[in-house]
């Protein structure tokens, strides 16, 4: 994956690429998904690709239009009140 950055754009320190979990939100829905990231070592900034930030969007507008027919159901969630 060729990604823009050497160093954090934040700090300044090293990058390393690692598979993380992204939490999605669009309308009342949510989404987790498992997307490569370049992360940086000193402050934990996530770095995503062009290719990924793009499926996020995708996502997200699946979230609002309610189009979850290709999402797998991982339970329910609850707001405390």
């Amino acid at each position: 994956m060729m990604m823009p950055f050497e160093k954090c754009p934040i700090c300044g320190a090293d990058l390393v690429e690692k598979e993380v979990e992204k939490l999605l939100r669009g309308g009342i829905h949510t989404a987790i998904l498992r997307v490569h990231a370049e992360v940086c070592l000193h402050c934990g900034e996530r770095l995503y690709s062009q290719e990924t930030v793009r499926q996020f969007e995708s996502i997200r507008a699946k979230l609002e239009r309610q189009e979850t027919a290709s999402f797998r159901p991982m339970g329910r969630s609850f707001q405390v009140v």
